[in-house]
C-alpha cells in the first residue's frame, strides 16, 4: 500500500490541511498529557509514534482501542527508556549550563562540542522513536540497535533528523508554553516524514 506521502491527493484543499493540522495538534496534546506522570513518557511517545506511522502509511488513524492497547503494552518496556532519557537530558543540561556560565576553563570550545554532541544524540533519539513507531510502539532495544546501524550507514539521515529535532527544540523555546504540546505533534510527524524521504531502515511493520 502506498504511503500517504506517495499517494496523489486529488481534490485536497485548505480544509484537508486544516484537518491534518488539527489531528497532529491533538496527537501532541494527548501525548503530553499521557506523559505527564513522567514514568509513562516512553509509552506515550511510542504509542504516538505508532499512530503517526499508521496515519502516514494508510491515511487513517488507529482506533482508540488499538491505541490504548499499545499504550498499555508499552508501559513497562518504556519505563527504562524514560529513566535513561531523563538522565541523559539532565546530564546534557547540566553540562550546557556550566559551560555557558563560564564556570570551567575552555568554556566556548566545550560548549560548542557539547551542543554538537547533543544534536547528534537528538538525531539518534528521533531515529529510535521512528523505529519504535514502525513496530507498533514497542521494541525499544531492537529499535535502538537498528537506528544506530542506520545512522552510521547513512549519516545524511542522522543529520536530517538531528536538524529537524533541533529546529523543533528551538521553536519550543521561542513559543508560548501552551503551544509546546501542539508543537510536539508536528515534530513527531516531521521526523517520520524525514525518515520516509531518507529511510532509517527498511520498513519493519509489526
Amino acid at each position: 500500500m502506498e504511503s500517504r506521502a506517495e499517494q496523489p491527493a486529488p481534490g485536497r484543499d485548505w480544509r484537508d490541511t486544516v484537518r491534518d493540522g488539527a489531528d497532529l495538534a491533538l496527537v501532541g496534546i494527548l501525548t503530553v498529557l499521557a506523559a505527564a506522570p513522567v514514568l509513562t513518557a516512553g509509552a506515550a511517545v511510542g504509542t504516538a509514534s505508532a499512530a503517526v506511522h499508521d496515519w502516514l502509511g494508510t491515511g487513517s488513524w488507529p482506533t482508540a482501542r488499538r491505541t490504548l492497547s499499545r499504550f498499555g503494552r508499552g508501559l513497562l518496556p518504556g519505563l527504562p527508556v524514560t529513566l535513561l532519557g531523563l538522565g541523559g537530558v539532565g546530564l546534557l543540561a547540566t553540562n550546557l549550563a556550566v559551560l555557558a556560565t563560564g564556570r570551567v576553563p575552555g568554556g566556548a570550545v566545550g560548549l560548542t562540542v557539547t551542543i554538537m554532541v547533543a544534536a547528534v544524540l537528538l538525531g539518534y533519539a528521533a531515529a529510535i522513536v521512528v523505529e519504535v513507531g514502525r513496530t507498533g510502539g514497542t521494541g525499544w532495544r531492537s529499535a535502538a540497535s537498528r537506528a544506530a546501524r542506520a545512522c552510521l550507514d547513512h549519516p545524511a539521515t542522522a543529520a536530517a533528523l538531528a536538524g529537524t529535532v533541533v529546529v523543533a527544540v528551538l521553536l519550543g523555546v521561542l513559543v508560548t508554553p501552551v503551544a509546546v504540546p501542539i508543537l510536539a505533534g508536528y515534530a513527531l510527524a516531521a521526523v517520520h516524514a524525514v525518515a520516509r524521504r531518507r529511510p532509517v531502515t527498511r520498513a519493519e511493520l509489526s
